[in-house]
């Protein structure tokens, strides 16, 4: 059998050595989280399951979409043998959500949060040796966590989908020396021509040094080296040489590699990995969003991540691919990655391609709870947002982040708690990253005054409507969601985008039996569909004061029937009429 999913997950920390294990697993469902107590650490399981798909998904080979509050994984591995005198690290993309791993029988780690990866060392002098590798994932929905758009009910409803439980994404093995790095921290410079590079050490000694290499296309262009200092980390800049500069930009993905040598004090070589940048910026100009100080209208697409067959994982790597080829066939030239941390191969053929993203927290089931006296557990959501930060800076395509989702918050009653949540992950994103725009929470209530940017959610189908609702931002009239649930404080004069707007309802292949949705009425034909699309399109594009939009959706998600596409990524429309509708100069850009 091939090995599912087998290219190498984590793209901007790469080490040579590794060893995947993604493939055939034993499996267990322990409905009554009892498999403690019975032993299950210590036996074989009952079944069988292709990791690393969810066991709700038709491609793991379980396909139960059932409630399953708690499984079990078990499998033998042989560590390469030539891995003798290095620490050996089990990695985990992502687990959803309460994952306990145990080797050899004996407890190695414990992670919460079922969005980021997480890693566990193996025993010493595994090596060689065959290693039992246990893990229960506890997930349970019943529970005030974040869940994103995972349904609470048994089935899917509204704008709730079948869950994700347990691994969803790689596993693998790889092998560090005692002394090694941690994941760098990489911010470009476009002023200053160059990368700031921020690596933390393990284990770090007096003398010893890293060594960082900027390459282009191959070539070494400038390199930089700094000592271990303190032990705790590195800090160094790589300049770009004239001539040699060349821009990340909107269409056109220009990148660095970037090579990481950690040296011991006699010059031998402890730590190696590969990792690459993107040089570019994002700044504010009054009401305009620029990149690389140029007004460039963001035409985003609502994206979920949601596959018929892989549920949150992708089918396959070129899968991931596709999907940021269809959204440039359409016209879009960036997205808005909704209540979903996306696998990191998505973020890589992002910055490849060219392609802008927002990078977003799947919050629903907490900060829109909508449950009086009930919070969440606000230091496991901030630890599991500062871990999504953590791992994503880096990347280029990301030029904005939003926390939170269509959040309730009213200052008169307990939910505003929120508050402080929202406050929380604000400030955790502009502590880690003071390079991009945090926007406090798409669409409802905005709590925090110094949020970069300011939006709303309008799903008016009417194209003349939308329109003179918008107009008034040039008047200091932004449109504002409100509602008896929550409160916004006002706007300020940021930024302004209209971050969900139109998911028309329209599937000509819908069974009269099929329960499926959209926004408004359903089109009675395929031209009132362009018709209203370019209508509400050109209202946004026509405003002088807009920096974007987010249109919603890419593709259908089950029975919410409102995308480009078909889930199964056909196209529903004439894809060169979408794509003009959307591609002609917009007001924002014609200024300044």
């Amino acid at each position: 059998m091939n090995t599912p999913r087998p290219e190498y997950p984590r793209p901007q920390f790469v080490r040579d050595e590794w060893l995947c294990l993604n493939g055939e697993w034993e499996f267990e469902v322990d409905a009554g989280d009892t498999g403690l107590e019975r032993g299950l650490t210590n036996h074989p399981l009952a079944d069988r399951i292709l990791v690393p798909f969810c066991p709700e998904s038709k491609l793991s080979g379980i396909g139960n979409t059932d409630f399953l509050n708690a499984v079990w994984y078990r499998r033998a591995v042989t560590v390469p043998a030539a891995w003798a005198g290095k620490q050996v690290m089990l990695n985990f993309q992502a687990v959803d959500d309460d994952a306990t791993v145990w080797v050899n029988g004996t407890e190695a780690g414990r992670h919460r949060g079922g969005a980021t990866p997480f890693s566990v060392p193996l025993p010493d002098a595994a090596a060689g040796k065959e290693v039992t590798i246990v893990v229960r994932a506890r997930d349970d929905h019943r529970e005030l966590k974040h869940k994103g758009k995972q349904s609470p009910r048994f089935g899917n409803y509204g704008c709730l989908y079948t869950r994700t439980t347990g691994i969803w994404q790689t596993v693998w093995l790889e092998p560090v020396a005692k002394t090694h790095m941690g994941r760098p921290k990489i911010l470009p410079d476009l002023p200053g021509k160059s990368f700031h590079i921020t690596v933390p050490l393990r284990n770090a000694r007096a003398g010893q040094k890293l060594c960082a290499t900027l390459k282009s296309e191959g070539r070494a262009i400038a390199s930089a080296g700094a000592a271990a200092g303190n032990g705790f980390g590195v800090a160094l800049t790589l300049s770009i040489p004239e001539g040699e500069v060349r821009l990340w930009e909107p269409g056109a993905g220009r990148l660095y590699d970037i090579e990481l040598d950690l040296l011991d004090a006699d010059g031998s070589l402890l730590d190696r990995a590969r990792s690459y940048a993107g040089l570019r910026s994002v700044g504010i100009d009054g009401m305009a969003v620029l990149i690389n100080g140029k007004r460039v209208f963001q035409r985003l697409v609502l994206d979920q991540g949601y596959y018929p067959d892989g549920i949150l994982t992708a089918p396959s790597d070129e899968a991931l691919r596709r999907d940021i080829e269809l959204s440039a066939a359409a016209g879009f030239n960036g997205a808005r990655l909704h209540q979903k941390v996306f696998e990191e191969r998505f973020l890589y053929h992002a910055d490849r391609m060219g392609y802008m993203v927002w990078g977003e927290f799947p919050d629903w089931a907490i900060a829109s709870a909508g449950r009086p006296g009930v919070a969440p557990n606000q230091a496991a959501v901030l630890a599991q947002w500062s871990e999504a930060l953590e791992r994503d800076v880096s990347h280029p395509a990301i030029v904005g982040w939003c926390p939170l989702n269509e959040t309730n918050s009213k200052v008169s009653d307990s939910i505003a708690v929120h508050d402080d949540l929202m406050r929380a992950m604000f400030l955790a994103a502009k502590q880690a990253d003071p390079t991009r725009p945090v926007l406090d929470a798409s669409g409802y209530a905005h709590r925090v005054p110094e949020a970069d940017v300011y939006d709303s959610h309008d799903y008016d189908q009417d194209p003349a409507a939308f329109r003179e609702r918008h107009a008034g931002l040039g008047e200091g009239k932004p449109y504002v969601n409100t509602s008896p649930d929550f409160d916004s404080i006002p706007w300020r004069g940021q930024p302004y985008f209209v971050s969900e707007f139109g998911g028309i309802w329209w599937n000509p292949d819908v069974r009269p039996d099929e329960s499926s949705w959209g926004y408004g009425q359903r089109p009675k034909n395929p031209d009132e569909f362009y018709a209203r699309f370019e209508g509400l399109c050109a209202a946004l594009l026509d405003n002088p004061h807009m920096f974007g939009y987010c249109y919603t959706q890419l593709t259908d998600v089950f029975q919410e029937q409102n995308g480009i596409y078909r889930f199964d990524r056909r196209a529903k429309f004439d894809m060169a009429r979408i794509r003009a509708a959307q591609t002609r100069a917009a007001a924002m850009e014609q200024q300044g």
